[in-house]
């Protein structure tokens, strides 16, 4: 796998010159070494290492799913159930600056261009999809550090969500497990994976799957290897609980292997050794 180089990357509050006040004075740095070793992590966990699978849409989805953390593309005219991350990603790239094929920049304002999976199957060795490919092959490095700006605004999102009681229980789970050696990871990988879990339309049966949620099931930890398992524990709960509350014909009992062994690598014998 290629060398991935990062610019130092600052999350939540304290980290630019002007106050950002969304952040409510909650912050933490992380070091260049440790968001280039998450950022392979999440890589290998969406796309098992395989470049190809940079530019991907399932068989069981009706969005494509692109980059690292596999950003979520809806086709031209359409919204689902989901966030949409792919535009986002985009207007980061145009922010700094990242050259960006025209015809991508003017579709991540309207949709993607493939309307359903089996077009883009038929497109997927054109030059369009090979242009896209390369787009992100070479700017994973961008993909973590915009992976990051989410998380920097999760924290204080989250916390706008629940009550004054609740807030401080969040922040203080959310803290031992950002303090726990290689604790950043299951932090910036599940706030990508599967959101912050304030969005109202990510609920099954009114019950959301985000990071909040897996938050408020935690019970309260300290730093330390018990404070990753039960942040381990209380994802693959989170997870198992909206399989429950699925549709019976989206089949998302098919995903849970997948999902647990995700959740698994949060664990201290997984990161520590």
């Amino acid at each position: 796998m290629k060398k991935i180089l990062f610019l130092m990357v600052f999350i939540l509050a304290g980290c630019s010159s002007t106050p950002d006040k969304t952040d409510d004075g909650l912050g933490t740095v992380v070091p260049v070494d440790d968001l280039s070793w998450i950022a392979n992590k999440v890589f290998l966990n969406e796309t098992s290492g395989d470049y190809d699978k940079l530019v991907f849409w399932s068989q069981q989805e009706e969005f494509m799913s692109l980059g690292i953390a596999h950003f979520i593309w809806y086709p031209q005219g359409q919204n689902g159930r989901y966030t949409e991350t792919f535009p986002n990603l985009i207007k980061y790239f145009e922010s700094v600056a990242e050259p960006v094929p025209q015809w991508v920049s003017n579709a991540a304002q309207s949709g993607a261009p493939w309307q359903y999976r089996q077009a883009f199957l038929n497109d997927r060795h054109s030059n369009n999809v090979q242009e896209l490919r390369q787009l992100l092959s070479r700017t994973m490095n961008l993909q973590a550090n915009f992976m990051a700006q989410r998380l920097r605004n999760a924290l204080p999102l989250m916390t706008r969500h629940v009550s004054d009681y609740e807030r401080e229980k969040i922040i203080a789970r959310y803290k031992a497990i950002e303090k726990t050696n290689k604790g950043l990871y299951p932090l910036l990988d599940y706030v990508n994976f599967k959101g912050e879990g304030t969005a109202q339309k990510e609920r099954y049966q009114g019950q959301g799957w985000g990071l909040l949620q897996v938050l408020q099931a935690m019970p309260d930890v300290s730093p330390g290897a018990n404070a990753l398992n039960e942040f381990a524990n209380a994802a693959e709960m989170v997870l198992k609980r909206r399989i429950r509350n699925s549709p019976p014909e989206r089949r998302e009992q098919n995903w849970l292997a997948g999902w647990t062994q995700r959740t698994n690598s949060y664990r201290p014998h997984r990161l520590w050794r």
